[in-house]
């Protein structure tokens, strides 16, 4: 299979003014990328596993402490650093770059938002050198309605016990630490939802199932299992039931990075689509020459642009501290109808073999699906568009 992305996109996005730091960064991903990560991905994808020695390398390089201060070991970057390396990455793994979207955009972000000094101090000089990260929220009967939860956390001294199971938790196999949402009080509905921070060595924590997915098959999607689990008081994330607002403030900015997940998934399929209809000859005639490929391209980079600047709106927002709610719905829910849109008309253009596993398009094709159900699903991403026209 040939995986190797070009060193710059095809298309060309918008000029952002991409800060210095933005740029290194953004050139820094590409060529690690385009070197590093490309020879890998269909044995990746086929074992359902990150290379494990890729994971050293986006520590070294600061992807997976981006907003982590300084003095902690982080980058100090913004969050469209974030979105722009996820961006990146997608173009050639999206597996990859899940495993540093949740890093960032939502483990990383919940701590610097909601985390105390000691808790800061604690885990961002590992979280920037060498522990991943992972956020537990869903379980089986809390998907769409993510505090429906039944997992428990029952006081015991100056400690909680937590008790119960989580489903779907993203680097659930590779993660040294947890942010597991708990229900201290059932009867309280969502105000009973209060988030811990949770250590893979804590007894009576253990791992269950492994998802087999459809698409981002190297990213793991695991199931937690929580049996008596001894968290301290100190490791609250923010306050006792508050966890509704830890939840629905870090998901905010976690769809920005689903947005971008999506942006370069599409661009990634895109880009080989364009060298593919360039080189493949139907009728004597290269089937770029053709009108019909030509419109539909065409169209394929409008959306695909369309997206990114969505993207890109909601993360400036973000960085400026002003209201990215809708802005962010928007883009998660463009941007994914959007990668499938794309990433489907790659395939078509590929005939045959864009449905064989020889060529990378049908890989894009299958990690696009992801786009429109975690993190938000698309009904949901409507929802938050519409209250927020309707106040």
């Amino acid at each position: 299979m040939d995986t190797s992305t070009k060193t710059d996109s095809a298309i060309r996005p918008a000029l952002t003014s991409l800060s210095d730091v933005e740029q290194m960064f953004r050139e820094a991903v590409r060529d690690f990328a385009t070197s590093e990560v490309a020879p890998l991905v269909s044995q990746m994808d086929h074992k359902q596993e990150i290379e494990a020695d890729l994971i050293p390398q986006l520590f070294e390089l600061g992807l997976m402490g981006i907003e982590i201060p300084e003095e902690f070991g982080g980058a100090g970057s913004n969050f469209f650093t974030s979105v722009l390396v996820v961006e990146e990455l997608s173009k050639t793994d999206p597996s990859v770059a899940t495993l540093v979207d949740v890093q960032n955009t939502l483990v990383n972000n919940a701590i610097a938002r909601w985390g105390s000094d000691e808790l800061q101090a604690y885990y961002f000089p590992k979280l920037a050198s060498e522990w991943i990260g992972a956020y537990a929220l869903s379980e089986a009967g809390s998907g769409s309605d993510a505090f429906a939860l039944s997992c428990r956390a029952t006081r015991d001294g100056d400690d909680w016990l937590l008790n119960g199971q989580k489903l779907w938790v993203t680097n659930g196999h590779e993660a040294s630490m947890f942010i597991v949402f708990a229900t201290v009080d059932p009867g309280a509905g969502h105000k009973g939802i209060t988030a811990f921070m949770v250590d893979r060595d804590s007894e009576g924590f253990s791992l269950g199932k492994k998802e087999n997915k459809l698409g981002i098959r190297a990213s793991s999607t695991s199931e937690l299992i929580l049996d008596n689990v001894r968290v301290p008081n100190g490791k609250v994330l923010g306050e006792v039931g508050k966890g509704y607002k830890v939840a629905i403030e870090t998901l905010n900015e976690g769809r920005i990075g689903i947005g971008a997940q999506m942006v370069g998934t599409a661009q990634g399929a895109l880009d080989h689509t364009l060298r593919y209809i360039q080189e493949r000859e139907q009728f004597g005639r290269a089937i770029a020459d053709f009108q019909g490929v030509q419109f539909q391209m065409a169209d394929a980079a409008t959306d695909l642009e369309a997206s990114r600047l969505l993207v890109y709106n909601a993360a400036r927002l973000r960085d400026a501290g002003e209201d990215f709610l809708v802005p962010a719905a928007m883009a998660k829910l463009h941007s994914s109808r959007m990668a499938q849109k794309v990433t489907s008309l790659c395939i078509d253009l590929f005939g045959g073999y864009g449905f064989t596993t020889e060529y990378p398009v049908e890989k894009f094709y299958r990690d696009s699906k992801i786009g429109t159900i975690y993190e938000g699903t698309t009904n949901m991403q409507l929802q938050t568009i519409a209250r927020g026209l309707l106040g």
